[in-house]
């Protein structure tokens, strides 16, 4: 890949916080938020990040807006004028200029916009933080990107309380374009919202991409919502990325048991079919949450010896399709929309034999 083609780089990103409850309330121990995670984004692209509940995704979109410091690893990102940029080592003062081509949307249309703000002040704030525009500019830019999002400009002095979630959505959305960004980052954008309401949401957000050639970081837990929108998936289980392709590859033939599990439990419309059996998954608990070898060795099916040693690297197999497990699984199609199962299994640089399942 080209670095003309570049926009964002993420290299060996990590962030830990500390654990208390220790004596005094004193810290007890870290938790790997995020783990040497590594991924790109060409210009025009959406990139799909997706993970259950505690994966790190969240973390590692906050760390690539420079909301949460990250505590090692690179954030390269390509500026039209000033070239490559490493966003990682830029203070807070020198990361301020770029703050305008690098927006985020959040999850929470109702906790994340000021209620005692009206529209105008809402959506115009980014503006008024990141240069000098006059009052003029900026009643014009806030009513042209709220007529882009499908809100008229009679809405920009009223408040946040009197819109639905999905407008609500909407206002987010345009002070994110309102500063004319480069990257978007969206947190969970459509979690929030009715199932028909996500539909406008999604489709608002990819009619906005193709217009203002805008690319996406999309962070979400649903699969179809991620299937949706992105090009290219990128799945996160315990602070590590676990399988990365592109969106037709990944869905079609998945490579880690993890992706499998993911595409498996989605919600299939075929009530009158029998749901699929799934092996029994090793309970969690804070005593086994760290684990020597693979972060998803306690609850994978297909584990060997050398699972419970060694950290699989995330490895290219070819065709851009990343993977980081210790072994070649061939998951087929069978049938079924949401399941796949195993087929053919040969050890990866490894004699161990697996566990019967």
């Amino acid at each position: 890949m080209g670095e003309s083609q570049l926009l964002l780089e993420v290299n060996d990103l990590s962030k830990s916080y500390a654990l208390s409850g220790g004596f005094f309330d004193s810290p007890k121990g870290t938790i790997q938020a995020v783990d040497h995670v590594s991924f790109s984004i060409r210009r025009g692209q959406t990139l799909g990040l997706v993970g259950e509940s505690g994966s790190g995704k969240t973390t590692t979109g906050r760390m690539v807006v420079r909301v949460v410091e990250p505590d090692s690893g690179e954030i390269a990102f390509w500026d039209d004028e000033a070239g490559r940029i490493d966003l990682a080592k830029l203070s807070n003062r020198a990361i301020r200029p770029l703050r305008k081509k690098i927006q985020m949307i959040f999850q929470d249309p109702y906790s994340s916009l000021d209620p005692r703000m009206t529209v105008m002040r809402i959506v115009g704030e980014p503006l008024r933080a990141t240069g000098n525009a006059t009052r003029q500019a900026t009643h014009d830019r806030v009513a042209e990107v709220l007529e882009m999002v499908g809100l008229g400009h009679e809405y920009m002095n009223r408040y946040p309380h009197a819109f639905s979630g999905g407008q609500r959505q909407r206002i987010g959305i345009a002070r994110a374009l309102v500063t004319q960004p480069s990257l978007v980052v969206a947190d969970e954008a459509v979690s929030a919202l009715d199932v028909s309401v996500q539909a406008q949401i999604l489709n608002l957000l990819r009619a906005l991409q193709e217009r203002l050639s805008l690319t996406y970081l999309f962070i979400a837990h649903d699969l179809g919502v991620v299937r949706h929108i992105s090009d290219v998936v990128a799945v996160m289980y315990r602070g590590r990325l676990v399988e990365i392709a592109n969106k037709a590859e990944l869905y079609s033939h998945p490579k880690h048991p993890y992706t499998e599990s993911l595409l498996v439990a989605a919600p299939r419309p075929e009530p009158d079919k029998t749901p699929v059996e799934t092996k029994p998954m090793d309970r969690i608990s804070a005593d086994n949450f760290v684990v020597p070898g693979c972060p998803y060795f306690l609850r994978c099916g297909y584990r060997g010896e050398v699972c419970t040693r060694e950290v699989p690297p995330l490895r290219d197999i070819g065709t851009g399709h990343k993977v980081a497990c210790h072994f070649d699984l061939r998951l087929t199609h069978s049938g079924s929309p949401a399941f796949y199962r195993i087929r053919e299994l040969s050890p990866q640089n490894s004699s161990a034999a697996l566990d019967e399942r």
